[in-house]
C-alpha cells in the first residue's frame, strides 16, 4: 500500500504557523494530505491577558501559555491541521531579554535532548516533507533557530523526508507589498530594510494558497492575545492578498527530482 503523504511543519511558538505555513497546511489539508503541526514552545514570553509585557510587573507567563495553547488549537482548526504536537519547551524571548537566561529556555537545552522528541515524531508520522525555518531562524529568534537546528538534525538522525524546506519571504514581495499599500493610501506602520526578506534567487518553490486566505486570516485572529504584535490584523481587507496569497520556500534539500521553480511542496511525490 502507497505511504500516506505528510507534510510536517516545525515551528517556535503559537502563532508561527499561520504566516509562513498556514496556506500550504490548508492546501494540503484540502487536498487529502496529512498535516503535522509540530509547535516547540508554549510561548510564555508573550503578551499576557492584561496587555503587559515579558518583564513587566505581574506579567503571568504560564497564564500566557495556556491561553495561546487554546489559540493555537483554534487556528489549527481553521487550517483544518490533522495533527498538533506539543514538545512543550519554554519560550527563550527575543534576543536580549531575560528570558534568555532561563536554563528551560528552549534555546539552552541541549540538543541531543531537543531531538529526540522530534526524531520520534518523524518516525511516527513518516512525513514526506518537512518544513521549518533557516539558519537564522527567519529573523534571528533564539527559539527559531532552536527549532531549525532540532529539525535539520532529526530530519538527518531519522532518514525519514524526502524533503525538506525553508518558509522564506522573497524580497520582490516585501516591495509589492509595500509599494501596493502606498498605492492604497495605508501606512503599514512599519519600514522593512532593503535586505530583509530573502534574495529571489534563492527562493525555489512558490505556492498558490489565494483559495485559502480567508482561513489564514482568521487563524491569524484565532492569536487574538497577541494581535498587537500581528500586524497583518490592523491592514485593510483589499491590503490582505498582497501578503497571504502566495507562500515561499527554499528547498534545502530532496530526494526526489525536482525542478526550479516549483508550485507544489510535494512535486515529485505524487
Amino acid at each position: 500500500m502507497p505511504q500516506e503523504l505528510t507534510l510536517m511543519a516545525v515551528h517556535a511558538h503559537p502563532d508561527d504557523e499561520v504566516l509562513g505555513t498556514g496556506g500550504v497546511l490548508a492546501r494540503c489539508a484540502a487536498e487529502g494530505i496529512r498535516t503535522v503541526l509540530v509547535t516547540c514552545t508554549n510561548g510564555e514570553q508573550g503578551d499576557d491577558e492584561g496587555g503587559r509585557k515579558p518583564g513587566d510587573p505581574g506579567h503571568d507567563a504560564d497564564g500566557v501559555a495556556r491561553r495561546r495553547l487554546g489559540e493555537l488549537a483554534e487556528s489549527a482548526g481553521h487550517l483544518g491541521i490533522d495533527h498538533v504536537e506539543l514538545l512543550g519547551h519554554r519560550d527563550s524571548g527575543m534576543v536580549g531579554w531575560a528570558a534568555n537566561d532561563d536554563p528551560a529556555a528552549f534555546a539552552n537545552v541541549p540538543l541531543d535532548d531537543a531531538v529526540a522528541p522530534l526524531v520520534a515524531l518523524m518516525e511516527k508520522y513518516r512525513p514526506q516533507v518537512v518544513v521549518t525555518y533557516d539558519e537564522n531562524g527567519g529573523y534571528g529568534h533564539p527559539d527559531h533557530i532552536m527549532a531549525h537546528r532540532i529539525a535539520m538534525a532529526a530530519a538527518e538522525r531519522s532518514g525519514v523526508p524526502d524533503k525538506l524546506y525553508y518558509t522564506a519571504i522573497p524580497r520582490s514581495g516585501v516591495r509589492q507589498m509595500i509599494e501596493g499599500a502606498r498605492r492604497l493610501g495605508i501606512d503599514l506602520g512599519f519600514e522593512p530594510p532593503d535586505d530583509f526578506g530573502t534574495p529571489d534567487e534563492l527562493v525555489t518553490t512558490t505556492v498558490d494558497v489565494s483559495a485559502y486566505t480567508e482561513q489564514k486570516f482568521k487563524a491569524l485572529e484565532a492569536h487574538a492575545s497577541q494581535g498587537e504584535n500581528i500586524f497583518i490584523l490592523r491592514m485593510p481587507e483589499d491590503v490582505r492578498p498582497l501578503v497571504l496569497a502566495r507562500e515561499s520556500f527554499v528547498r534545502r534539500f530532496s530526494r526526489v527530482a525536482a525542478p526550479d521553480p516549483e508550485d507544489d511542496l510535494f512535486t515529485g511525490l505524487r
